[in-house]
This record gives C-alpha cells, structure tokens and sequence, in this order.
C-alpha cells in the first residue's frame, strides 16, 4: 500500500508539558479519506500543524509522499499538500473572488482557474457579496477554496465543519466527497461531529492523550461495530464486575444500560450474570456507531 503522510515515533512538547503527542506513528493511504478522531487536546492539531510546517516535532519525524521532513526536496512535497488548519485569513470587506485574487497573488500563481475553484466550491454567484456577510459554510468553503490554489492531492483540514449549520455541514461534506472522487485527493480531516466523519472517511486513526490508540479502515470499523450487543440490566455496576471477570470489551451507557463489543455466546454470558446477581431484562444486536466505540476504545486506553 502506498502511504503519503507516515509519521515514525512522532512526538511534541512544551515547556513544563506532558507530551502532546506521544511516539505517534500514523498512516495515511494513498486515495483515503482519514479521519482523525479525538477530544479536545488528544493532540490533533499539533499534528496537522507539524504535518503543515507550522511546528516543529520534539523528536521521531514524519514523512511526505516518501520523502523525509528533513530531507531537501521536501519542499517540493508540500507543493502538493494543501492545508486549513487554523482560521485562514479571509479578509471580510473583501468579495469571494477578491479573497481568491489575493490568493493567487501570495502564492505568486497567476489566477487562470480563479473562475473555476469558485464553481468548484459552489460560489460562483456571489457576485459583489461581501466576505462578512457570508454564512459560516460559505466561508469555510472559500478556506479550502485557498488551500486548492496550488492543485494539491492532499489535503489536511482541521475541525472544517465545526461550528456549521446542518446545511453547512452538507454542503462541505459533498466538496469534500467531490475532490476526493473527482480529483483524486487524498484528505486528512479531524472533527468532533463522528457521525458526519462516518460519512466521509474510509480509514481511521483514533488519538488519545497524545497517543494513537488504533488505526483502521472503514470496513474493519464497521465489522468492529456490528459486534457490539446492548443490554439491559438491573444493575450495571455488577455487569460490569462480570464483564471484568470474563475480560469481554464493554461500555455502560447508563444506571441499566450496556454495550459488549466482543464476540459472546448469549447462555454462557447470562449464566455469568446471573451468578453475579446480574439480571439480563433484555438483549439486542446493536450497531454501535462511531462515537460509541470511540468511547469505548478510550476507555480501553485509559483502563490499560
């Protein structure tokens, strides 16, 4: 499999800090979309920002397309990685058009697909409008519009439907899906809205404390959460001594209910709880979506 981003025992720190991110070794395949998922501070933003020349690592190193960050022709690399990972400098009093002119003018490109990228991230009508009376979609849409300014076949986006209306959301969701299908670029994207990252990417890396816990593809998550059952119990303090007991994987959701992520057979595991003085009221396969196993990997990590 080729791999253009691979990061080898990544990590970063500040003064008086833990590590931020922790011997982080990542994969990102050619043509994936992965999505990068974590909690506030799990260490997804540094890493976007070393990958994007923004930050230094501590120690370990990363490479692009096979080069070396270290090595000379990096550069030539980054020529083909476009990036939003923090807020890019959209200026308000300026038209959608006029941003991108200014674009192309830093870039030092002359602006013939100015028209083009414009229809290309659905803004092509906007006309005199300016920047500030955008919607929050609409300016995110002109952030990756300028992160495409350089034709780049990946791309690295930070959080870029945070904040965003569910119309927002959709409409970055179908760019994102169109230059990954049409254009063949490869995307890194982080967000905290799992169900919409579902929609989109096809692998996987889950970060934690500064530590990537797992890395997977689309359909070894799905096979992941297919496995999962949810119960209903009378109590799940004593569940959870039983799943202890069994070393089964699991995560309780609240006072009477509980999901099993691990393969079981169903008469064994209610003799177990039983003895336990653990009553089974019901019994469901379930497919647990992305944020509960993501919770439950967590878990895992913390408990480790």
């Amino acid at each position: 499999m080729d791999f253009i981003l691979q990061t080898n025992n990544l990590s970063k720190s500040y003064k008086k800090k833990v590590n931020v991110l922790d011997n982080v070794c990542m994969n990102v395949p050619k043509g994936s979309i992965y999505g990068f998922v974590g909690k506030n501070g799990a260490g997804k933003t540094t890493l976007m920002r070393i990958i994007s020349a923004l930050n230094s690592p501590t120690s370990g190193g990363y490479s692009l397309y096979g080069i070396d960050y270290k090595d000379n022709n990096i550069m030539k690399a980054r020529k083909k990685v476009g990036a939003v990972v923090e807020t890019p400098s959209i200026y308000l009093d300026l038209t959608a058009k006029e941003n991108l002119l200014l674009q192309y003018k830093l870039h030092g490109k002359a602006p013939d697909e100015l028209n083009d990228l414009l229809n290309l991230v659905g803004l092509p009508n906007t006309g005199k409008k300016k920047a500030r009376d955008f919607s929050l979609g609409m300016r995110q849409r002109l952030s990756i519009a300028f992160s495409l300014i350089s034709n780049p076949n990946f791309l690295i986006l930070d959080e870029p439907i945070n904040g965003l209306d569910p119309e927002g959301i959709v409409e970055v969701r179908e760019l994102l899906l169109k230059l990954h299908n049409e254009r063949e670029i490869t995307i890194l994207i982080s967000s905290h809205i799992l169900d919409e990252l579902s929609k989109l990417a096809t692998h996987y890396g889950f970060i934690d404390g500064g530590k990537l816990i797992k890395e997977m593809s689309a359909e070894e998550l799905e096979h992941a959460c297919s496995k999962s059952m949810r119960l209903t119990v009378n109590d799940t303090k004593l569940f959870a001594q039983t799943m202890e007991k069994l070393n089964l994987e699991y995560t309780i959701i609240s006072e009477h209910e509980a999901e099993i992520y691990s393969a079981i057979e169903v008469t064994p595991l209610v003799l177990a709880l039983n003895d336990n003085g653990c009553s089974v009221i019901s019994m469901t396969q379930n497919n647990a979506s992305l944020e509960s196993y993501f919770i439950q990997l967590i878990g895992g990590a913390h408990n480790a």
